[in-house]
């Protein structure tokens, strides 16, 4: 999990795994037959594959998971389902309380994409979250390739990203982390 990229599109998300993403997150506000046909085609393209806010449409595209917020619905069926389960915190509460196979965890930083979820953790609250929690930690919100890495020596297992989904570097600098890490 250690580029996670929120896309919209099939073109982005090959654009992302182009770039080196390894999970991508179909993310899109619609109804959710919308959602199923803009999903079409992601199942196929080899990466693991996650349909935000939706367990209805992630069982119908046969993705590998589901990823919901703290008050969305369907956890039950999606555990139900076999489905992996991302749930998002923003707050160490919710990250220690949170029934997850993996957890979103931000904004670390200030970011556009985020800015109902309150302020931004910090790279030191990410690090206590990652030290409460038996599951792998996502750092999401204002990530980029200039400061991933800091987020993985913070206890990160990868970090998720929109606007930075395509730039072959954040993988790299991931890469790079990670390595550093495991010596």
């Amino acid at each position: 999990m250690r580029v996670h990229a929120i896309v919209d599109s099939l073109d982005g998300a090959r654009r992302a795994l182009a770039a080196g993403a390894t999970v991508i997150q179909l993310r899109a506000k619609v109804p959710t037959d919308q959602l199923i046909e803009r999903g079409r085609g992601f199942r196929d393209l080899g990466a693991l594959f996650v349909v935000n806010d939706d367990v209805e449409a992630a069982l119908a595209l046969r993705a590998d998971g589901v990823h919901l917020g703290q008050s969305d619905p369907g956890a039950d069926v999606a555990r139900r389902e076999g489905l992996l389960l991302g749930r998002s915190a923003s707050t160490f509460d919710e990250a220690v309380a949170a029934d997850a196979d993996y957890l979103g965890v931000g904004p670390i930083w200030p970011t556009p994409s985020k800015d109902d979820a309150g302020d931004p953790l910090g790279l030191e609250e990410l690090a206590r979250i990652c030290r409460a929690v038996a599951v792998p930690v996502i750092a999401i919100g204002g990530v980029d390739a200039t400061n991933a890495a800091a987020c993985v020596a913070a206890g990160a297992a990868g970090v998720a990203v929109i606007r930075a989904a395509t730039d072959p570097e954040l993988a790299r600098a991931v890469d790079r982390a990670l390595r550093a890490r495991r010596e």
